[in-house]
């Protein structure tokens, strides 16, 4: 059996991905695999996810420079959801990378307090100066 073929593909040929951080272990991301995108991950050892606004494989820094190094690819018991364990890369050496399109170094940069979510992570550049 191909090891693509374990997956448990959503109905439309998805699959959840969690990008986590080498090291850290920070939550950087969320995203979708369609199966050539996980094949084109394992294949090159860096992030290809399925742009589901674009409907086309995403290589994850391929406009901001910032791509994610995988280190390794995990599935969950259910074997429904891909974990990748990354390497943030493209931003300058000794400082968090950025893996979102915000210009912040995760995704999850809101947390509940009192009510309401509060922005807790600053901005390490300007998404300006990324995207060009």
């Amino acid at each position: 059996m191909n090891w693509l073929d374990e997956v448990k593909w959503d109905a439309n040929g998805l699959v959840p991905a969690i990008a986590q951080e080498v090291g850290s272990n920070d939550v950087l991301m969320f995203a979708f695999m369609n199966r050539e995108a996980l094949a084109k991950t394992a294949e090159l050892g860096e992030a290809v996810y399925f742009s589901r606004s674009r409907r086309r494989l995403w290589h994850k820094g391929e406009e901001s420079g910032h791509i994610q190094k995988v280190h390794e690819l995990r599935l969950d018991c259910d074997n429904d959801v891909v974990l990748l364990k990354v390497e943030q890369l493209g931003h300058a050496a000794g400082e968090p990378g950025i893996a979102c399109h915000t210009g912040r170094h995760s995704c999850f940069f809101q947390r509940y307090e009192d009510g309401a979510w509060k922005t807790v992570d600053p901005v390490l550049k300007d998404p300006e100066r990324i995207y060009k």
